[in-house]
Order: C-alpha cells, then sequence, then structure tokens
C-alpha cells in the first residue's frame, strides 16, 4: 500500500504579522515581521490587493498589521487597506524611533524595516485619518489659501513693473476693484512688450480671482450642506473670528473631540514651547517647530482683531504686555482663544464677549 501524504493545510491562526511598507509612486518596499524575526523584505507593484493576497497565500488565518509614513500619498491607502479586511497606520516619520546607524545610511529597505520593528514593538501611534469628504474639504480650503497667496504675488509683480516704468498708481489702493483693474488695462507703456507684459500680468491676476472666487462659493455651498454647518457658524461668534478664518479652522481641525485634552490641541497648533530638561536642568525655548502652519497663523491673525472686540481678551492682553513683548503677548491671546473656539465647537454654544477673566 502506498503511504497517504499529509494533506494538513498550514495555519497562522492567532499569530501577528507586522508589516511595514515604504512608500513610493512606482514601488513599494515591503518588510515582514513574526515573533521578534524579519521574515522577508521585497519589492512591489504599488497595489494593495497584491500584497494583501501574497500575504494570505503565505500566511493564510494570520492578523495582519500594516504601517506606512504620511506623505504625499496620502491617505487613500490607509481605505484600501481598511476594506480589504487589514488593520492598517499611518504615522508621522518624525514620530519614528531610529537608531543612529538608520539615521546615518537611509534606504527605502531600511525605512520598511524600520517601520515594522517599531510596529511590532508597539512604538508607532498613529496619525488622525479624515473621513474623505472632510479630507476634500481640506484640500479646498488649502487651495483657495494658496490662489489668495497667489494674488497678493500678482499684485505686488504689478506695482513694481509700473514702478519700474515709472508709473505711481492712485492713492488707496489696498482694494483691488473692477474699475482698478480697468483703469490699469488702459495704461499705455510703449503700444508694444511692455503693453503685453502688464495685460499679461493683469489676465493672470483676473485668472487668479475668478478661481478664488469660484473655489469661495463651493466651500460654501459644501458647508451649507454637511455636517459642519452648525460649528461654522457657532465659530463665527467667537471673536476675531470671520468666514475665512472658519474655513481654516473647520477643514484643519475636522474633529474637536480627536484632542483628549487642550494641550494635544495646542500642541497640534503649534503653541507650545520647545523643552529641554536633563536633571536639574530645563529650558524652555521659543515656540515648537512642529506644528499646523496654516491654524498657528489663521489664529495669530484672528488674535490682533479679537483684543479689538472682546474687552477680557484686551485686558489680558494690556496686562500681557506690561512684561513681554507684543508679539510674545500675541501669542498668550492666541491661546486663549483657541481655548474659547474648544469650548464653543464641544459644548455647541455661542461665545458671549465681555467677560473680565
Amino acid at each position: 500500500m502506498k503511504q497517504q501524504k499529509n494533506n494538513k493545510k498550514i495555519s497562522f491562526k492567532g499569530k501577528d504579522f507586522f508589516i511595514g511598507i515604504d512608500v513610493h509612486k512606482k514601488t513599494w518596499y515591503i518588510s515582514i515581521r513574526h515573533n521578534g524575526l524579519l521574515i522577508k523584505s521585497f519589492a512591489m507593484d504599488p497595489i494593495p490587493e497584491i500584497l494583501v493576497n501574497f500575504l494570505n497565500k503565505n500566511y493564510p488565518c494570520a492578523n495582519f498589521f500594516v504601517a506606512y509614513e504620511t506623505g504625499r500619498f496620502g491617505f487613500w491607502i490607509y481605505r484600501k487597506f481598511k476594506k480589504l479586511g487589514i488593520n492598517c497606520m499611518v504615522v508621522n516619520p518624525a514620530d519614528i524611533p531610529s537608531t543612529h546607524k538608520e539615521k546615518d545610511k537611509k534606504s527605502d529597505k531600511i525605512d520598511s524595516i524600520k517601520l515594522a520593528r517599531e510596529l511590532e514593538n508597539n512604538n508607532l501611534k498613529p496619525i488622525y485619518v479624515p473621513p474623505p469628504e472632510a479630507q476634500h474639504l481640506r484640500s479646498l480650503v488649502r487651495l483657495y489659501l494658496n490662489y489668495t497667496k497667489n494674488i497678493t504675488r500678482t499684485k505686488n509683480q504689478i506695482k513694481s513693473f509700473l514702478d519700474y516704468n515709472g508709473i505711481t498708481l492712485p492713492k488707496h489702493t489696498s482694494y483691488w476693484s473692477n474699475n482698478f483693474i480697468n483703469h490699469l488695462y488702459s495704461i499705455t507703456i510703449d503700444n508694444g512688450p511692455g503693453d503685453k507684459t502688464l495685460h499679461s500680468l493683469l489676465n493672470i491676476l483676473c485668472f487668479f480671482r475668478k478661481e478664488q472666487n469660484d473655489i469661495l462659493k463651493q466651500i460654501r455651498k459644501f458647508i451649507n450642506n454637511s455636517y459642519f454647518k452648525e460649528i461654522f457658524y457657532l465659530l463665527k461668534t467667537v471673536p476675531g473670528i470671520g468666514s475665512k478664518i472658519a474655513f481654516i479652522i473647520l477643514s484643519e481641525i475636522i474633529d474637536m473631540k480627536r484632542f483628549k485634552n487642550f494641550d494635544q490641541l495646542k500642541s497640534y497648533v503649534g503653541l507650545t514651547p520647545s523643552v529641554y530638561s536633563s536633571g536639574d536642568t530645563h529650558y524652555e525655548y521659543g515656540l515648537t517647530y512642529r506644528k499646523n502652519s496654516r491654524l498657528k497663523y489663521a489664529l495669530i491673525e484672528a488674535s490682533w482683531v479679537a483684543i479689538r472686540k472682546d474687552p477680557a481678551l484686551l485686558e489680558s492682553y494690556n496686562k500681557l504686555i506690561t512684561r513681554m513683548k507684543k508679539q510674545q503677548a500675541i501669542i498668550r491671546i492666541a491661546k486663549k482663544l483657541l481655548s474659547r473656539i474648544r469650548h464653543v465647537w464641544l459644548n455647541k454654544q455661542p461665545y458671549v464677549t465681555g467677560i473680565v477673566e
């Protein structure tokens, strides 16, 4: 009689595998760890389904945990893995522990091995992944802000060009109305390349203004038809918060409850100091370099307006400038304003001005 072969299938049920992915446009570098061992490292096409099929085929019934760094490829990879039933984590590159050797010799393979190792050691903290609609709102608001910068840059180019040619603009031209732009179109420099340069700059300016206006309409339309509507109008009750600042706050924070406390919120915005503490030595430096730059500068801009509208904030500002510079004082006011924003958002109550602390 022929001896029967053992047809028992391999199963890794209940076993954990940790996968680090170094993500690039054309290639992903994968490292897989299990029970403290580096099992496999390889490059593959950037397709989540291929990786999942490979894992299920080679390590059937196992638990898979995936991590990759946030960057230009956003969160679509995270969402795809979640849809395929894989636990996935997106991490900030600055939060990944690294050895001196890993910092000195950087490669795609080393990065993926590092991710897998720290994922297995439970040393990674995931960043917040916004819902798709909120992510798209954030992108649209950021585009709106970019157009604002482009408009300012183009206006300065026009001013410089006119100055270069000895043409003085009328006073009080901070608001560039349609009539004022038509006046600029009517300026004659040389009936040749000079006129063409001016008209091209004006055409660029008009294009940016039109696109920005269309984007603004889309943002308002989306907010008025979404769950953001209530928070948007509550934010505008806070002194210093107009529509533009409210757009930025909404699109960057998205969900206030993701911050466990006010300190976490301050840290995310970038309103906390850098600290060095060792033994009996303790130093506090300037504001940390880690920040959400859009939120930080929006809050500072709003704070200058808020101290003119809210007596309580004005009183605090007046006390602060007796012992520090105005720029330092306004940072303290920005923290107070951020606290008020958090209170309005979480309690869903309009802000009440004039309460002196």
